[in-house]
This record gives structure tokens, C-alpha cells and sequence, in this order.
């Protein structure tokens, strides 16, 4: 399956072309639809969410609104976490007073420019100047936030170079296209000019707010990401008048004239975004762009499945970002045979597609709405099979234009894994019965995406399972032949080279085994959970992955299992070694030799006897419940600017034009090259 995806991978990179910038402004005139993004957050740092904010308000979009959904308790009794939640809650504000002076100087600008054009006036080459000064000076203002930006790890340099600089970047190209225009005595149209001068304004003008579902009685209060989305989406297009109850706060319908009613725009689309995430400036353009090109009216969810921030200080962090990369190549290979997965970090979502797999229940004389299910803790797989089942398709945009934090350490990761090995067993009777109903239809699964999607939904399942089996159970040469091993080559040659094409070593495939040597047992517990779930009914409560520069400590189990699967891995050598059989000794060996690296690189031994000893600790002494229990369980590189003719720069708009033309001849070539192979 990894080298069916790949394939498929290579086809979509090879004849993708990359919209040139004129067409997308050209598209984008007079553009109705809007855009909300939705950002669900609980107990995250402020900084962590400022970021995220900033990328989304910063996207060049017309009508672009950016609401933070804050799923902490409202009204919380420790002072630092109140400190902490008002802070959250600034930051909407704080954003908006920001971006109000650039947002009132270029619309002016944009205003002077149309109103000259309406008395006749006839552009010339103090238009194209007076045009770039403005260019100028919003490159400046990115500039100038850039370095009063605080730069502590790895992922504040990536928000510094490419969320800010990056734009920066691409507003000092135009306005040097301007310039050399200018000078040249060329002459743009009033039509291209007056769309430059809305770049600007959709820079800079940007609806920045914040919702708390929880202060409101009438909403629900599940413990997940998906109701905090869900909530929201219920309220959008409507009057809702506030009153206050035995019960609390609530949210009603609004009768027509009511004065005091709350409106909540609606849009046409909406942006699920992560809080840990960054999104590249032209994000919302060339995605929405995708889905009004004609033939994809019934595409429901694009995306660009994120990619890993460079430059991460620990070993299991960078690791973790490898396999995340190589995640980015294989989902595009789904698109390509009909098999993509909504992955929740980041998408644009048609709402009318949501409106398609509502579903509607009362809860205690409230009306709850769920557009995104939350049954599983992977909701956008299962949405993923729910819109499918309505006839609508999801598709992938092959460019890395989102970015999303990876877990810098073994605790912080194990959340993470545990949640997306639970619930892909579940979710596989809903993708039986879609297979079965459109049997009937015009466009029938095929067997290639079936095998994709129940891969992507179990492999994790029958994965680790086999590895216990191929650990654990005592064969020799008669059972299993060396030449199973040698099936796996090209699966790790095809790895290796994806890996170094994604700038990672050829040799970190030994690293990506060990360490899913030393996750077996995290990713055990989430299919032993998917296996409880099933058998009671209850959902599982989603657990968040920590955001903090501190460790996070490991659960005891999953320390000490990978120490086992070493010492029985010395055993089994030992024992095949006695008994002659080489093929089992070699193999046993491997697996004692990458487990041990493994351990000591992601784990580490200290942390692995602190773990070890909090563990015990916690199993010894149980704390005081308190009366009051919480509410909720739960890399480029910086460039220069390309030097390019300036009518290159003007159509296409893009810093990157020419390494970004130079690397996707490179890329066409050797992903043709591997096709026909």
C-alpha cells in the first residue's frame, strides 16, 4: 500500500502546475462566498495560539473571518489559569488593533485609486510608483512585527521566516516589478493595478474573534474537539438571543426585529485549523481556488496535509517529523486513486457538504447539531467516510502550505499516537456499508481504494499484531522463509529515498523502525480501546496532546514494554543461536540492536527511572479529589527574493518563482522518470 500511495504520489507532483498568481486575483474579484476559520483550542499556551491566529488573519482572502473557539472552563478558581485563559482571550482583540492602521491606509489607498479611475483617469508610470510605494511599505510593516517577534525554538524562526518574512519577501518582489515597469515605461491595465491594490487590503483586513461554547447552557459540553467545532457551525447564518436561566447562560432563537439579538455570519466555506498550526499566506486562495475550478463542484474537503516544522532539537521529535513528511507524499498518492482522509490538522470545508451529514438529536430541550462526528477520537476519518457516503469526494492539494507542530517528547507523543490508533476499527463497518450502497451507483469502490482505506483505518491494527507475532513466536526456516524479509526491500528503499527527497537521511529508516518499535505498545492500547469502545458503547474522552516546553512523563507500561521487547529479543537470539537457526538470530538481533538505540534516544534512561519512579509513586498515593472537578477531561528555508523579469513577477506573484520553477522541473522530471519506472 505504501508503494501504491507513492506511485500514485508521483503522478499527482508531476502534472501539478501551479496557478499563477494574476489568475488567482483575476478569480478572486468581487469573490461573495467567504471565509470562516475555525480554531479550537483548549488549555493551550497563549503564544502557541497567537501564532496560529496571526497565519489565518494574515491570509489573503476577501471576507476572511478568524473566530478562536476557547473550550476551557469559563470561569475557572486557580488565578494563573485565569491569567492564562484572559490572555487567550486578548489575543482576538489585540490582533485586530494591530492590523486597524495598515487595513485603513491601503483600503484609503484602494478607495483613491477606483474613485480616479471612475473621473476617467488614465494610468501611467506614477501610478505603478506611487502603487509600489505601497508595496513598500507593507513590506516594511512585515519587517518591522518580524523583528520584534521573540524567536526561542524552532517553530517560532519558522513564523518569523515564512509566515512573516516570507510575505514580506513577496511584497518587496512586486514592488521591485513595479519599479523596473515603471521605469521601462511599460504599463499595466487599470484591472491588474486595482487587483494589487486589493491584495493589499485582503493582507491586512480581517475579522479577528473568539466564542466560548461553555459559558452557554444550551450547548453541549463533549469533552472533544469536535463538538467545539460542531457548536459553532450550528450557530452560523442565524439571530440568537441570550437569556439567563435556572440552568445558565443559553442561546435562543431570535425572533425578526429582536434588537438584541447576537448574529452569526455565515459563510460559504469554512477552515478547520489546529492551534499548533501555521498556515503559508496563499493558503485560502489556491485551496478555494481548487474548488471553484470547474468539475469539482462536489468536492467537499481540500487540503494540504501538514508538514513538520524543521529544525526540531530532540531526536524523537525529528523523527516524528519524518514520518509526518512522508505522511504529506502517501496521502496525495490516496487522491490520486480515490481514496483521500480528511486530516484534521487543517482543511477547507463547503459547508453545504456539512449541511449534507448533519445530524440532529434534543438534548434536554436543546437542539444539538453535529456536522463532524465524534464518536471516535479521529473524527475526520470518520466524517471523512460519512461524506463520502453522500456522494461527496475529498481531495489533497499536492503543495506543502500547512505546517503543525510535532510532540518534542516521548509522554507528549504517546498522547498523540494512542488517540490516532484508536477508533480506525470502528469507523470500518460505516466504510463496508458505503462499499455495499455504491455498488448500485455510477461510480462504484474500486478494490485499489478499498485496500488504501481499510489500510489507512486498520493497518495500524494488523501491524501491531504481526510485529507481536514476528517478536513473540518461537518459527524457524520451515515456518517462515528469509524470503518474506526480502519483500519488505523495496518497501524500505522506497522509504529511504522519500526521506531524503524530504531532506532526512537515507538511513533514518532503521530510526523509524526502532521507533515504532518502542510506540508497539501505545499503539496496542489505542486499538485495545477501539476494541473496548466497540464493546461498550461509550465514547472515549479526547485526550489533548500536551504543548509545553517541559517534559511530559510516560505512563509506566510504556516505558518498561520497550525494555522487554529487547531482553526478549536478546533471548530469542540467544536461543535461536543454540538451535542454529542464523535467519531468526539476524533478526532478533536487529530488532534488540534499533530497540536499544531506540530507547535511549527517544526515551532516554534517565527519563526512563523518573517515569519509572513518578509511576510508582501515583500507584502508592492517591491524591484528594477536589469538590470542584474541571469541565473538560481532555521546514523551508528562508530565501532571498528571486531576481525574474518583472512581468514574471506580476503574473505569477510568487518570492519563490525562480528556485520554485528550477525545483518542479526537477521534481516533474524525477517523478515521470518514476512513473514510467
Amino acid at each position: 500500500m505504501y508503494l501504491l500511495a507513492r506511485q500514485g504520489a508521483m503522478y499527482r507532483f508531476r502534472d501539478h502546475r501551479r496557478v499563477p498568481r494574476a489568475e488567482i486575483d483575476r478569480h478572486f474579484t468581487g469573490h461573495d462566498g467567504g471565509m470562516t476559520v475555525l480554531i479550537p483550542s483548549y488549555a493551550e499556551e497563549p503564544n502557541v495560539v497567537r501564532q496560529t491566529l496571526w497565519s489565518a488573519a494574515l491570509q489573503e482572502f476577501p471576507g476572511l473571518r478568524t473566530v478562536l473557539l476557547i473550550d476551557d472552563n469559563p470561569n475557572p478558581s486557580d488565578p494563573a489559569v485565569l491569567a492564562k485563559l484572559q490572555q487567550t482571550r486578548d489575543l482576538a482583540r489585540e490582533i485586530k488593533d494591530e492590523l486597524a492602521e495598515p487595513a485603513r491606509c491601503f483600503s484609503s489607498a484602494l478607495a483613491d485609486f477606483e474613485r480616479l479611475l471612475g473621473r476617467g483617469m488614465v494610468v501611467n508610470s506614477q501610478h505603478l510608483l506611487g502603487l509600489s510605494r505601497d508595496y513598500a511599505a507593507a513590506a516594511l510593516w512585515f519587517e518591522n512585527k518580524a523583528a520584534a517577534e521573540k524567536q526561542e525554538d524552532h517553530v517560532d524562526d519558522f513564523f518569523v521566516s515564512q509566515v512573516l518574512l516570507g510575505q514580506a519577501q513577496e511584497l518587496r518582489l512586486t514592488e521591485r516589478a513595479l519599479v523596473d515597469a515603471a521605469e521601462s515605461g511599460a504599463l499595466l491595465d487599470a484591472e491588474r493595478l486595482t487587483q494589487l491594490y486589493r491584495r493589499l487590503v485582503w493582507i491586512f483586513t480581517a475579522d479577528v474573534g473568539f466564542f466560548e461554547r461553555k459559558k452557554y447552557a444550551s450547548l453541549s459540553h463533549e469533552a472533544n474537539k469536535a463538538m467545539n467545532l460542531n457548536s459553532y457551525i450550528s450557530l452560523m447564518g442565524r439571530r440568537w438571543r441570550r437569556e439567563e436561566t435556572s440552568e445558565g447562560l443559553v442561546l435562543t432563537p431570535a425572533k425578526a426585529g429582536d434588537g438584541a439579538a447576537v448574529y452569526f455570519p455565515d459563510s460559504k466555506y469554512l477552515l478547520t485549523l489546529d492551534a499548533d498550526s501555521l498556515l503559508l499566506r496563499d493558503y485560502c486562495l489556491r485551496l478555494v481556488y481548487f474548488l471553484e475550478e470547474p468539475g469539482n463542484e462536489r468536492v467537499a474537503v481540500t487540503q494540504t496535509p501538514y508538514s513538520s516544522y524543521r529544525g526540531a532539537p530532540t531526536r524523537i521529535e525529528r523523527i516524528a517529523a519524518a514520518s509526518t513528511d512522508l505522511q504529506h507524499i502517501l496521502h496525495q498518492g490516496k487522491t490520486y486513486f480515490g481514496a483521500t482522509f480528511w486530516v484534521g490538522a487543517n482543511a477547507v470545508i463547503r459547508k453545504e457538504a456539512l449541511e449534507d451529514i448533519v445530524e440532529v438529536e434534543n438534548v434536554g430541550g436543546y437542539e444539538i447539531r453535529t456536522y463532524i462526528q465524534d464518536r471516535t477520537v479521529i473524527e475526520d476519518t470518520e466524517s471523512s467516510v460519512d461524506l463520502g457516503a453522500q456522494g461527496w469526494m475529498l481531495v489533497n492539494y499536492p503543495e506543502r502550505l500547512s505546517y503543525s507542530a510535532t510532540p518534542p517528547d516521548f509522554g507528549s507523543l504517546i498522547v498523540q499516537r494512542r488517540r490516532w490508533a484508536n477508533g480506525g476499527l470502528l469507523i470500518a463497518p460505516k466504510l463496508l456499508a458505503q462499499l455495499r450502497d455504491r455498488k448500485n451507483r455510477t461510480r462504484p469502490v474500486l478494490f485499489r481504494e478499498l485496500m488504501l482505506r481499510l489500510n489507512y483505518m486498520a493497518s495500524i491494527a494488523w501491524g501491531s499484531f504481526g510485529l507481536i507475532f514476528l517478536l513473540a513466536y518461537p518459527y524457524d526456516g520451515r515456518l517462515l522463509s528469509p524470503a518474506v524479509f526480502l519483500a519488505a526491500v523495496p518497501y524500505f528503499l522506497a522509504m529511504g529515498s522519500d526521506l531524503r527527497e524530504c531532506g532526512y537521511r537515507f538511513t533514518d529508516i532503521f530510526r523509524i523502525y526502532g521507533f515504532n518499535l518502542v510506540l508497539l505498545p501505545v499503539n496496542l492500547a489505542g486499538v485495545l480501546k477501539s476494541v473496548q469502545q466497540a464493546l461498550t458503547g461509550e465514547k472515549i474522552p479526547f485526550a489533548r496532546t500536551p504543548k509545553i516546553r517541559n517534559r511530559t512523563a510516560a505512563p509506566v507500561i510504556y516505558v518498561i514494554i520497550p525494555y522487554l521487547i529487547v531482553a526478549f529479543s536478546i533471548l530469542t537470539a540467544y536461543r535461536d543461536a543454540m538451535a542454529g537457526n542464523w535467519g531468526n538470530v539476524a533478526f532478533a538481533t536487529i530488532n534488540a540492536v534499533l530497540a536499544a538505540w531506540a530507547i535511549k534516544a527517544y526515551i532516554g534512561i534517565k527519563n526512563s527511572l523518573v517515569d519509572v519512579s513518578i509511576g510508582v509513586v501515583e500507584w502508592l498515593f492517591v491524591p484528594k479529589k477536589s469538590k470542584s472537578a474541571s469541565q473538560n477531561p481532555a521546514g523551508d528555508q528562508t530565501q532571498e527574493p528571486a531576481a525574474g523579469d518583472w512581468h514574471e513577477v506580476i503574473y505569477f506573484g510568487d518570492a519563490r518563482i525562480t528556485a520554485a520553477a528550477h525545483e518542479g522541473r526537477h521534481r516533474r522530471r524525477r517523478a515521470s522518470s518514476l512513473s514510467r519506472g
